[in-house]
């Protein structure tokens, strides 16, 4: 079936001069090491809050080929040991997801494959990404796979946004809000802007 949904493309001509004028804020907690044990919540917006990613019907996502690229690049997050899904939802215009970093998780599964191989842990810690990295991986990649479908206009928009999750509650008011967005849709800020 042919892509639904049609995105906008982008010109990088009228805007590229002002954006290089303007100062972006952090979007990181100072001092923070983002590589850390932590649970994250994140969201990201395609260039222009273009709706490549489908559209949403009463209350319900149905992702093009584009949102489906999404949500399978967010899961192949999961191939690091050290990284946990939790809760996320693809948006015609952008995606929230949390992301738990554990470290401890990789440690765990290092020593157990070098105590299979030899006997003994002769682990080597490889580098715990960071959020950023991960983020980072997760775009290039399924902007890479979205390419490939012969939608070269396609882009994130620049960064994203994150929030720790600090406790329970917070989690769970993270969790409702992530599972509530599709019948949400018609009055979310996200959606026309």
């Amino acid at each position: 079936m042919q892509n639904p949904v049609v995105g906008t493309g982008r010109d990088l001509s009228a805007s590229s001069n002002s954006r290089k004028s303007k100062q972006r804020k952090g979007n990181r907690l100072p001092g923070h090491n983002y590589s850390t044990e932590g649970w994250y919540y994140v969201t990201t917006c395609a260039y222009d809050r273009a709706p490549w990613f489908g559209v949403c019907i009463d209350g319900f996502m149905n992702r093009s080929q584009a949102g489906h690229i999404v949500e399978n690049q967010w899961r192949w997050l999961s191939r690091y040991p050290y990284v946990r899904l939790d809760q996320f939802v693809v948006m015609p215009n952008h995606f929230h997801g949390i992301l738990v970093i554990d470290p401890a998780r990789q440690e765990l599964t290092e020593s157990l494959t070098c105590l299979e191989r030899t006997g003994r842990d002769l682990s080597l810690h490889a580098k715990v990404k960071s959020l950023s990295e991960l983020v980072g991986a997760f775009k290039m990649t399924s902007s890479k796979r979205i390419h490939e479908l012969g939608n070269r206009d396609f882009a994130w928009q620049r960064s994203f946004h994150d929030h720790i999750i600090r406790d329970e509650s917070d989690l769970a008011r993270i969790r409702e809000y992530i599972r509530s967005n599709p019948e949400n849709w018609e009055t979310d800020e996200l959606k026309d802007m």
